[in-house]
């Protein structure tokens, strides 16, 4: 939201949407405490009783999050203990595990007995931790993907029709401004992250289609 107002502004009453975010899944209210309370305390803005608090928790999570992803499991094993995957050989961790909405921490407690030492608020974050994983895994080959080619030039003779996953409000705003780089079309108001990634995508595609 800063940055839009600071380096965007706005023509109408600002609103909040969580496709505004740019990283939204990193952005969530359960793992706010461990993205802004050691900046917080650093600014003045959290006490000392707070932060320690916090530090018990991030000892408590670096802790947990090593165990399940150290502890294992070969597909026949799992089978013997009611825990049916693909028989391909491969390993699955306990962080593999949970990353299916199926598969609990309680569930596996049972298997290894150890998992059952989690405090509540460990548990119910390092069981969000692997469920998100694989999402924030992709989000952030996407981010890294807009940092390689923000300089991308676009074509002057674009046509944003062409891109299915646009809104027509966006395909709107980018047909009115031509912006010459990826990353300028980033800085238009109401262009959203998703719409850049898919305007990336998509010139990637033109680009190896021709040159093929």
């Amino acid at each position: 939201m800063i940055d839009d107002l600071v380096s965007r502004g706005t023509t109408e009453p600002y609103r909040m949407f969580t496709s505004r975010a740019e990283y939204r899944l990193i952005l969530r209210a359960d793992n706010a405490d461990r993205r802004l309370t050691s900046l917080g305390a650093k600014l003045g803005c959290v006490g000392a009783e707070r932060s320690a608090v916090w530090q018990r928790k991030e000892r408590g999570l670096a802790e947990a999050s090593a165990l399940v992803r150290s502890l294992a499991m070969t597909p026949p094993a799992l089978g013997r203990h009611g825990i049916t995957v693909n028989a391909d050989g491969q390993i699955r961790s306990v962080a593999d595990l949970l990353g299916r909405p199926e598969i609990t921490l309680a569930r596996l407690a049972e298997i290894w007995p150890v998992l059952g030492s989690f405090r509540p608020e460990i548990a119910e974050q390092i069981e969000i931790d692997c469920r998100y994983a694989a999402y924030i895994t992709r989000q952030q080959a996407d981010i890294d993907a807009f940092r390689r080619d923000e300089a991308l030039t676009l074509p002057s003779d674009l046509d944003y029709a062409e891109i299915g996953s646009l809104s027509n409000e966006v395909r709107q705003k980018l047909a009115l401004v031509r912006p010459a780089t990826l990353g300028a079309a980033g800085r238009i108001p109401g262009v959203t992250p998703a719409a850049v990634m898919a305007l990336l995508k998509y010139v990637k595609r033109d680009r190896a289609r021709l040159s093929a």
